[in-house]
């Protein structure tokens, strides 16, 4: 890690991306290999172009977060949910991969998560909508700038949604204004009153 890195705030941290065209499968599975003693490096394939990239501390912080407390939301509510983390899932045949920020089964562990969160402090150069719906990822949520974007695939497609159609009860508005909170234990604390 780079020691500059911890001298600035986490807002003014920069993430770093590099983008790779022309890459075949076969590289891409060398590739995520070679990196997976770097848990912190993420890889996006899809069709030939992959994009490696290095989250920023901002990033973690408002992943971690967010994975907390809809942790907390399953055990407060009786919600069996299965967390899978940054799993990378891959598929071959279509070619596409991707480990999301983090990702939940509902009710029993499944191949592929039920839902998946990615957290946006910076875009990057590929559309990860497509790598998750030809993965077939039912919904994925998107943290940017402070709100969340919640899309469900129906027919091939997303759509955007207000509510997760896997735990409907969650109440996003909460989650987002809890996961906003600077201090992680604090926000933990403000949601778990609040669902009481």
């Amino acid at each position: 890690m780079n020691p500059n890195l911890l001298e600035k705030p986490a807002s003014q941290v920069v993430e770093q991306r590099l983008t790779l065209s022309g890459v075949t499968w076969e590289q891409y599975e060398i590739l995520r290999a070679a990196l997976d003693e770097f848990p912190a490096v993420r890889i996006i394939y899809l069709k030939g172009t992959l994009e490696i990239f290095m989250p920023s501390p901002e990033h973690e912080m408002i992943k971690t977060v967010l994975g907390r407390l809809i942790e907390l939301y399953s055990i407060e509510t009786n919600t069996r949910l299965y967390g899978c983390g940054s799993t990378t899932y891959r598929n071959r045949a279509k070619e596409r991969g991707l480990e999301p920020d983090e990702s939940y089964c509902v009710g029993t562990l499944k191949e592929f998560p039920d839902f998946a969160i990615e957290v946006t402090v910076t875009s990057g150069s590929i559309n990860k909508l497509d790598v998750y719906q030809r993965l077939g990822v039912p919904e994925v949520w998107f943290w940017q700038d402070g709100r969340l974007f919640l899309y469900h695939l129906r027919e091939e497609k997303y759509e955007l949604i207000e509510r997760s159609e896997f735990i409907p009860d969650l109440d996003i508005d909460l989650l987002v204004r809890c996961a906003s909170i600077p201090d992680q234990y604090d926000a933990a604390v403000e949601f778990r009153k609040a669902l009481h």
